[in-house]
């Protein structure tokens, strides 16, 4: 490793683990930081990114084995050490979207062993979608009762929800992902054979492109 060492998201349910690597490794050099669940560490990963992830596979909410997933999609710069106690050897259990494996109860000298194998982080930025340029989705529907609804894949934890539309005239419109809690701007046009379009961005752009524009725009997925 060179002189700057990397710096480490540790993501873990048991408070004692989180705690007791983040001692021994901040201690040796390396800049700490943890969080409990795959979603705080999303939370944590957009406040800052991390050159190494080391994270367990088996937690509630979102799991070790999506947020690997969805990092690998996301922030394909950064590092992925999978953790886990239900695995043994050094090998990536298949399947799991990671670069390295470490069994838990082994030595941190195994630890630091992985880490110093990876290759050099490359301390690059994702790159973030253009608010002014918003996804279109052609995908509204009705329930049972009539009401329409839009399908929304969150553009943060990659998961998608449904989202009731109300008879409100207005064109910009914001929701919270029920998963991971990302604020989404959302925009829906009235085409000509009145079926909505729905876009959304983290933020909300200062004008909403018009039909003539939305056909430069790829659909989201």
């Amino acid at each position: 490793m060179s002189e700057t060492k990397a710096r480490l998201l540790i993501v873990d349910d048991e408070p004692s683990i989180r705690m007791s690597m983040s001692l021994v490794l901040a201690e040796i050099g390396y800049p700490v930081r943890s969080a409990a669940d795959g979603f705080s560490a999303l939370v944590e990963i957009r406040h800052e990114v991390p050159d190494i992830l080391l994270s367990d596979l088996n937690m509630p909410g979102m799991s070790g084995f999506e947020l690997l997933s969805v990092v690998r999609r996301r922030y394909p710069a950064i590092k992925v050490i999978a953790m886990s106690g239900a695995f043994s050897g050094d090998e990536v259990p298949s399947g799991v979207a990671a670069d390295a494996f470490y069994q838990k109860g082994s030595s941190i000298g195994s630890l630091l062993r992985i880490m110093e194998s990876l290759p050099q982080p490359e301390r690059i930025l994702p790159r973030q979608p253009d608010p002014s340029e918003p996804i279109w989705i052609q995908s509204v529907a009705s329930d049972s009762s009539g009401e329409a609804h839009v399908t929304i894949a969150c553009p943060e934890c990659l998961r998608t929800f449904t989202q009731p539309l109300d008879s409100s005239a207005n064109l910009l419109r914001e929701t919270n992902c029920i998963n991971c809690h990302t604020s989404i701007h959302y925009a829906i046009h009235q085409s000509t054979d009145q079926m909505p379009l729905q876009a959304f961005s983290r933020k909300p752009s200062a004008a909403v492109p018009g039909p003539q524009g939305a056909q430069n725009h790829s659909y989201g997925t």
